[in-house]
């Protein structure tokens, strides 16, 4: 195994527990919502609702009123985006799971492969443990057209 994979089996290994314990800490009732300010919004710089696309093309997330930290990073005002591919919003009041993608590592765009057809695309804002912030920071829900 590789320098790369084995980095790759050491960042899901520590995505694995850290939602394990988090998922614990909500059970028990030990985590609340982080506030987001008023202002909030994410957004995204690229495609455009309505654009037609590649099969593989580059999603851009922007982000006002917040800034991009890691997940895991307790620093106020901040979060890290989460993109939602052909689904509804996940629970807010728990961590995001496997129906949205995650960029806990602080990513703000990601090179996408999706069949052809429309699909329908959103991205969410979570804090450091993955859950919505309070109020929610959510973009609009754009549609986009694979060739």
């Amino acid at each position: 195994m590789g320098l790369f994979e084995k980095a790759y089996v050491v960042k899901k290994i520590f995505f694995v527990l850290t939602g394990l314990i988090v998922s614990a800490s909500v059970a028990a009732g030990g985590l609340e919502r982080t506030d987001s300010p008023p202002d909030a919004a994410v957004y995204f710089i690229s495609p455009a609702d309505g654009d037609e696309v590649a099969g593989t093309f580059t999603v851009r997330f922007g982000l006002k009123g917040m800034g991009v930290a890691p997940a895991g990073v307790e620093k106020a005002n901040t979060g890290h985006h989460h993109l939602i591919v052909d689904g509804e919003l996940p629970a807010l009041d728990k961590p995001m799971g496997g129906d949205v993608m995650h960029f806990g590592g602080g990513q703000t765009e990601v090179s996408l492969t999706l069949p052809a057809g429309e699909h329908t695309l959103q991205l969410i804002l979570g804090d450091r443990f993955h859950i919505p912030h309070s109020p929610p920071v959510v973009s609009e829900k754009i549609t986009v057209t694979v060739r």
